[in-house]
C-alpha cells in the first residue's frame, strides 16, 4: 500500500506491503490476576508479548501493525496503575527503539498526546524521529486513543467543507498525529475472550475481518499470530460486491 508523508511543501512516498494487523491486546490484568500477581506484573508479561508479536509480525510480512495499548476511556483506572503504565510505555519505548531501527520498523504512537506525561511526549518524539526512515514495517501504537474523538476532531477540523474519504482520512491521520494517511485495516484480532472494537480505528475498520480470541494476551504467541493470518488469508472479502463478481 502507498502512502504519503507530509514534510513542509514535500510529499514523500512510503511503501509498507501487506496486510494492516490492529491487535487489540486485552487481557493483561486478569491473566496476573488468574496467577495471583499484581495487574503490574501483567502488564510486564504484556509487553513481552508485544515484543514478540511485533518480530513475527515483521517475519510474516506484515506492513502495518496497529497495538491498542491504552484507550482514553482507561484514564479512569485507578492512578496507581496508569501512573505504572505510563512509566511503562516510555521505558518500552527507550527500550524498543533501536530494535526497530535495526528491523526497519518505523514506530509511531496514536491519539492524544496533550494529557501524557511530559516525559513520555519528549520519547515519543525522540523515537519517532529515530525510526522515520523504516520502510520494512509501520508499528502504529495507540495511547490515549479514541476513534470516536479522533473521528470528531477531524470533523471540525474540516469544518464541513467538501471532502473526499481519501482527503479525511488524511485528516483523521494529523489530529492523531500519524503523519501517513491512516491506512484500512485488514484484521482485527482481539485476544482476552471479548468480541467488541472498544473504539479502535472504527474509520479504518470499516471492512476489516474479525478475530477474536479466547487467550489472554501474555499467552498469545507468534503461532498463534501466524495462525491469524492463515485464516485471514483464507476468507473471502467482498468489499460490498457480489459473491460472482468476485469470482470473477
Amino acid at each position: 500500500m502507498q502512502k504519503s508523508r507530509h514534510s513542509g511543501a514535500q510529499s514523500v512516498s512510503v511503501s509498507f506491503d501487506g496486510p494492516h494487523v490492529a491487535v487489540i491486546m486485552d487481557g493483561n490484568g486478569r491473566w496476573a490476576t488468574a496467577h495471583g500477581l499484581k495487574r503490574s506484573a501483567g502488564h510486564e508479561a504484556g509487553l513481552r508479548t508485544a515484543r514478540e508479536i511485533v518480530e513475527a509480525a515483521v517475519r510474516e510480512g506484515v506492513g502495518t501493525m496497529t497495538l491498542y495499548a491504552f484507550s482514553s476511556d482507561n484514564w479512569k483506572r485507578p492512578t496507581p496503575e496508569v501512573t505504572a503504565l505510563m512509566r511503562l510505555f516510555r521505558r518500552a519505548l527507550l527500550g524498543e527503539a533501536k530494535r526497530c531501527l535495526e528491523n526497519g520498523v518505523r514506530l509511531t504512537i496514536l491519539g492524544r498526546r496533550d494529557r501524557l506525561p511530559s516525559s513520555l511526549r519528549h520519547t515519543i518524539e525522540q523515537v519517532e524521529a529515530l525510526t522515520a526512515s523504516g520502510t520494512r514495517m509501520h508499528l502504529r501504537v495507540a495511547v490515549d486513543y479514541s476513534a470516536r474523538d479522533a473521528i470528531l476532531r477531524a470533523a471540525v477540523a474540516m469544518r464541513g467543507e467538501p471532502t473526499s474519504r481519501e482527503q479525511f482520512s488524511e485528516m483523521l491521520a494529523r489530529v492523531d498525529h500519524d503523519r501517513l494517511p491512516a491506512a484500512e485495516v485488514d484484521l482485527v484480532v482481539r485476544t482476552g475472550g471479548e468480541q467488541r472494537l472498544s473504539g479502535l480505528l472504527l474509520w479504518e475498520c470499516a471492512y476489516a475481518e474479525l478475530l477474536f480470541v479466547p487467550k489472554m494476551w501474555p499467552e498469545f504467541t507468534a503461532e498463534d499470530l501466524a495462525d491469524a493470518l492463515e485464516d485471514f488469508r483464507g476468507r473471502n472479502r467482498r468489499f460490498g460486491l457480489a459473491p460472482e463478481q468476485v469470482a470473477s
